[in-house]
């Protein structure tokens, strides 16, 4: 690691950070353990694991821990459809039905259950950044706001748990169930991101998983993200766990006993990826570097550019225009890009930050952001459901940059 004073951070203030981290969450059983990294200008400037990756077994948490890290495979799978669109199979305004004929007729909810829908024409066809910006009008079965999410839980669509479905059997499902709302009028999180991760196994020709591990995660040297935990690391693989009716921290996933030891029959490009602290910060890197990494050109610093704007429609906030009652990012004055989501107004965030940083986070509370007007990076690895259980994520992101000396303002 690089001294923190060499690159305008402080010592002293990131050790509050693991003090924080220590007596305000591992020590009270809230968390079982976090891993937490920050770097700036391409070093590593902080490194600390605290607490236990496995609690019933007593393993410490240690640097090389693997983690099921959800939703942050979004940015992954985005990334793998740009580089699509940068070859030029696919364009941004291109409708879905074009690769997905079954979805051509595709209606909107009116009323009705499960089997027994009525719908409405959409008022413009599903599009590939409806997809990219959670604008499709698809969702999440677990939701449970409307009797679209009922119908994507009755088909098994987007589960947490091992889903019986492969992508090709979501896609037919799919066809089956009308659509929140017309793609372009509101922002829902979705199974959109799964989606795309199909379309880049139907676009490239090669099944999803092998693109990404052939594209991304070997170039960049991620050797220890997979969707499959194999059997020579699984004493790395952190116990996930969750809440009762009581609110008492349980064992959620046993690591000895996981769907991520076998091959997953649902490839997910939203959320089905585990992987180390580690490898998350060389993809990072890798965006903030404008697309280079290890010699290699992934995307041009202009598509990572046009993917970390706000694409929502009409410029509007995400607050605005979210009907969902469930997303990796709450706050006020955010935007969502193609894959991330954006900060606009940093007094609305009521954070420390720059407008222009971009982040997402996973089911099980890991988080990180890239704030290229700081040159800064933060990856943050715990395993908890749901991630709203606690601020931690703001808390971390106020104890990062109040560590910060050197700053662009």
């Amino acid at each position: 690691m690089t001294k923190p004073e060499a690159l305008g951070l402080s010592s002293a203030r990131l050790a509050r950070l693991d003090h924080f981290l220590k007596t305000r969450y591992v020590d009270t059983g809230k968390l079982a353990g976090t891993l937490t990294l920050v770097a700036r200008k391409g070093e590593v400037v902080h490194r600390s694991a605290l607490g236990l990756k496995d609690r019933e077994r007593g393993t410490p948490m240690t640097e090389d821990t693997i983690f099921r890290i959800y939703s942050m495979t979004k940015p992954i799978t985005s990334v793998a459809f740009m580089m699509l669109v940068e070859e030029g199979l696919v364009a941004l305004d291109d409708p879905v039905h074009r690769f997905i004929p079954a979805w051509r007729d595709l209606g909107v909810f009116v009323a009705g259950v499960p089997g027994a829908f009525q719908t409405r024409r959409t008022s413009a066809p599903m599009r590939m950044i409806d997809l990219m910006r959670h604008t499709s009008g698809l969702t999440y079965g677990f939701q449970q706001r409307s009797n679209v999410d009922a119908a994507y839980r009755k088909l098994n669509i987007g589960t947490l748990e091992a889903s019986p479905l492969n992508l090709d059997d979501t896609i037919a499902a799919l066809a089956q169930v009308p659509l929140e709302f017309s793609p372009g009028e509101a922002w829902n999180y979705s199974v959109s991101t799964d989606i795309l991760g199909y379309l880049v196994g139907k676009i490239s020709g090669l099944p999803f998983e092998r693109f990404v591990k052939t594209r991304i995660l070997d170039p960049l040297g991620m050797a220890d993200t997979d969707f499959q935990v194999p059997p020579e690391k699984a004493d790395r693989f952190a116990a996930c766990y969750g809440l009762d009716a009581k609110g008492k921290v349980v064992l959620q996933d046993d690591p000895a006993k996981s769907k991520y030891l076998a091959p997953p029959a649902f490839v997910s490009g939203g959320g089905g990826l585990t992987g180390t602290a580690d490898d998350y910060l060389k993809f990072c890197q890798m965006l903030l570097n404008g697309g280079t990494a290890n010699g290699q050109r992934f995307l041009s610093p202009k598509t990572i550019a046009l993917m970390t704007l706000n694409h929502l429609p009409g410029g509007r906030e995400l607050m605005d225009l979210s009907r969902s009652l469930f997303s990796e990012a709450g706050n006020e004055g955010l935007g969502f890009g193609l894959g991330f989501a954006v900060v606009l107004d940093r007094a609305k965030t009521l954070t420390p930050g720059s407008v222009g940083e971009y982040f997402w986070g996973g089911a099980a509370s890991t988080a990180f952001w890239i704030d290229p007007k700081e040159e800064l990076i933060t990856v943050f690895m715990t395993q908890l459901i749901p991630s709203s259980t606690y601020p931690v994520r703001k808390e971390l992101r106020t104890l990062v940059y109040a560590a910060l000396t050197d700053c662009a303002r």
